[in-house]
């Protein structure tokens, strides 16, 4: 007889969706066998959540957290199987509450109301994955959900001075940061932060074009740069076009700000989830 051990009935619990003590008493009737614990269940009307875990869950929303006055702020990805569950009421207020449970505790155990949803909602959901951002120093953490839920973004924007996250210009800027980065999809904050792999793809790529056949090798190597920083406008968050102004850089708005405001803004960290891309 194989020793019931918590880990067993943890994951019989996890399996069913069954109490912790009903999954002790199933697993000790059987004698620690697992499938003939889970058909007991089942039998008992206790096991509502059985085998929804084999369920491919694609389908999810993007959740967000800011507490402490923008001090701590955190995205979450959960998926569930279809997107009539996503749409739904009783799961948008399951993904808010995972959100706000990881921003005031980043150690959270969260199985258990995962386990305990996938019973009440009827459908395998997945806690796919959680950032959480404090600030450090002065600044503002922010988030915006884009997208019907499908989108979410978190950012960290710091400055020197504490009057300056008080003022209502800071906090616009910082909001608009979330939404440029909804919606430009930007990779790292600068060039300085691009991935070393990507920028060297990128080179790849544009040393391979049609753009650089047959010219001297003092063009080719103007003709890669020009495609480099045009990669790099396109990417790097400081480098694109503002969505609200796009003859003006972003670099050059969080700029006037500054000097506007007499302080130094940094955007110093930011953090985009997609439903179902790839991690």
């Amino acid at each position: 007889m194989p020793e019931i051990t918590p880990a067993l009935v943890g994951q019989l619990r996890a399996m069913t969706g069954a109490g912790l003590m009903n999954c002790k008493k199933a697993l000790d009737q059987t004698q620690g066998d697992l499938d003939a614990a889970v058909d007991l269940l089942r039998k008992q009307g206790a096991a509502a959540a059985v085998k929804k875990a084999d369920r491919a869950a694609n389908e999810g929303l993007i959740g967000q957290a800011v507490l402490q006055g923008g001090r701590v702020g955190v995205l979450v990805e959960v998926n569930c199987e279809t997107d009539f569950v996503a749409r739904n009421d009783s799961f948008k207020a399951f993904v808010s509450d995972i959100a706000a449970k990881v921003a005031t505790d980043g150690s959270v155990d969260l199985e258990p109301d995962r386990v305990a949803a996938v019973a009440r909602i009827g459908e395998n959901i997945l806690i796919r994955r959680h950032q959480r951002l404090e600030v450090s120093g002065q600044g503002l953490v922010a988030a915006y959900i884009h997208t019907g839920g499908r989108v979410g973004v978190l950012v960290e924007v710091g400055a020197n001075q504490q009057a300056t996250t008080v003022h209502e210009d800071f906090k616009q800027l910082v909001r608009d940061i979330t939404l440029q980065i909804a919606a430009a999809s930007p990779v790292a904050i600068s060039r300085d932060n691009v991935a070393v792999e990507l920028v060297e793809k990128e080179k790849e790529i544009a040393s391979q074009s049609d753009a650089v056949k047959g010219k001297p090798a003092q063009a080719v190597a103007k003709i890669i740069e020009g495609k480099l920083n045009k990669f790099f406008e396109g990417t790097c968050l400081l480098e694109q076009g503002f969505v609200k102004n796009p003859d003006l850089k972003v670099l050059a708005h969080v700029g006037a700000v500054s000097k506007q405001l007499g302080d130094e803004i940094t955007v110093r960290r930011f953090v985009r989830f997609q439903v179902g891309e790839p991690i």
